[in-house]
């Protein structure tokens, strides 16, 4: 099978090369370039997935649950759920929409296109675009954050912004790099090792981090944190809901489907893939618990804030563990990063090789629109805005929209109910859009507000 390094050699170089399984397959044409087709085996679509899901915001959103009291359990074990469930769901979906989209589609704008018509798929990909290039400007600004964070460099400065933006910049560049010469399946095989590297790394921060004496706590002291509460039931609801809707617009997923080798493998591997990311939205859960339970009072009146307890903890740490924290969350930025890059890319790019433009423009048209993804996402990033706002906003026009869209499974009449129509499909999303902009207006819920600093995050209409 060989090294990993002689498998991305046989990507970058010859024109045919042997998958995991040891078939011959070609390396050289736009296709496989935006699709990695029927290349990956079981264990890649786990690691891919786990990889490219797992970015740098776990270090700060779990942990931010785990650390509030008045979540704690409940949401924590919500929000890996949440976290898990878009595998689940494609565990059992994916096989009838590849089956109704053919073997030669690369996402869902192309299932968009099939079963309903240019209308659904340019809605479908408008939505994924968005969703998935705020979540790339989250990426980038969270692991400029994190270097900040743990180099001692203050964020909040704007004499700093040079430091940050230096760091967006090195992420995105080697992420283009290896990404605009190999393409999706350059991106599999550095998911692989991204993710074996944060298998391991986490392990052994858990041993140091939960053995340092600083960080010793007694059950009394635990049970502080250790809560099962009604609000955390909400917490958990409202997460599930959301991700679940948004990461359905998240072709990285997606991609994946069509880069198995056959169902089976596609199966396994979002099995165990959801299985690895829940595990892990559950280990900086329960560390955002301890650095709580550890200090309960400076948290509670906001000396230290949920959202930094796993920084927290690593405070009585040698600076040799920050470094490992560092290399950590740089993987797991890079891994999601790479993979939105070449998502967004198949979103457009699918066409040109539907429409028969020669393999060679197709991917260097690629290329060049790496390069125009990834100059916006830098600027934003380098402007420190709060990406939440966004985020909201993605999130509910996702929630609108993915009932009408994957209704398209269903093909033929049932009974009396007939099977969607283009139109139906096109009226149920802005029918979903304006029930929400209703309904707000109704309930009054016109802004969203930080509730420990006031901030108004965004405003409704």
């Amino acid at each position: 099978k060989g090294t990993m390094l002689k498998k991305l050699g046989c990507i970058l170089l010859p024109k045919a090369a042997v998958d995991e399984d040891g078939e011959e397959v070609a390396t050289d044409t736009a296709d496989f370039f935006l699709a990695a087709r029927n290349s990956a085996n079981a264990k890649t679509i786990a690691l891919s997935f786990f990889a490219s899901s797992m970015g740098a915001w776990v270090v700060y959103a779990p942990t931010e649950l785990g650390a509030n009291p008045e979540l704690s359990w409940i949401a924590v074990i919500g929000y890996a759920v949440a976290s898990a469930s878009p595998a689940v769901l494609v565990f059992f979906i994916g096989p009838p929409l590849r089956k109704i989209t053919g073997e030669k589609a690369f996402s869902t704008t192309d299932f968009g296109l099939v079963r309903y018509g240019r209308l659904i798929q340019f809605c479908i990909a408008v939505m994924s675009v968005f969703y998935m290039f705020i979540y790339m400007v989250a990426e980038l600004t969270a692991i400029s954050n994190i270097f900040g964070l743990v180099c001692n460099v203050n964020t909040f400065d704007t004499t700093t912004i040079n430091y940050t933006t230096s760091i967006a910049v090195s992420v995105a560049v080697f992420t283009w790099f290896y990404t605009s010469i190999a393409g999706l399946p350059g991106s599999l095989v550095t998911d692989k090792f991204q993710a074996w590297l944060m298998f391991i790394l986490i392990f052994i921060l858990l041993l140091v981090a939960c053995t340092n004496p600083a960080n010793q706590l007694t059950k009394e002291e635990f049970a502080v944190a250790s809560n099962w509460t009604g609000d955390g039931a909400m917490a958990a609801v409202t997460l599930i809901i959301a991700v679940l809707c948004a990461e359905m617009f998240n072709q990285a997923t997606w991609q994946r489907v069509w880069a198995a080798k056959d169902v089976p493998a596609m199966r396994k591997g979002f099995a165990w893939g959801s299985f690895s990311v829940f595990l892990l939205m559950m280990f900086f859960g329960i560390m955002g618990m301890i650095a709580f339970a550890l200090d309960p009072e400076n948290y509670l009146i906001y000396n230290k804030f949920y959202y930094l307890a796993f920084f927290d903890l690593l405070a009585p740490l040698s600076q040799f563990w920050h470094i490992v924290v560092l290399i950590v969350c740089t993987a797991l930025a890079a891994s999601t990063v790479d993979s939105v890059q070449t998502a967004i890319a198949s979103c457009v790019s699918s066409d040109f090789i539907r429409y028969g433009i020669p393999d060679k423009w197709a991917t260097f048209i690629t290329r060049v629109l790496l390069i125009v993804i990834n100059v916006p996402a830098v600027i934003m990033s380098s402007k420190r805005f709060d990406v939440l706002g966004l985020f909201l906003v993605a999130d509910l026009v996702c929630a609108t929209a993915v009932l009408p869209v994957f209704l398209g499974l269903i093909t033929k009449d049932i009974g009396a109910i007939p099977a969607p129509t283009e139109l139906g499909a096109f009226l149920g999303i802005w029918s979903g859009i304006v029930a929400v902009l209703v309904n707000g207006k109704v309930l009054g819920f016109n802004e969203a507000v930080n509730p420990i600093t006031g901030e108004v995050i965004a405003t409704g209409p």
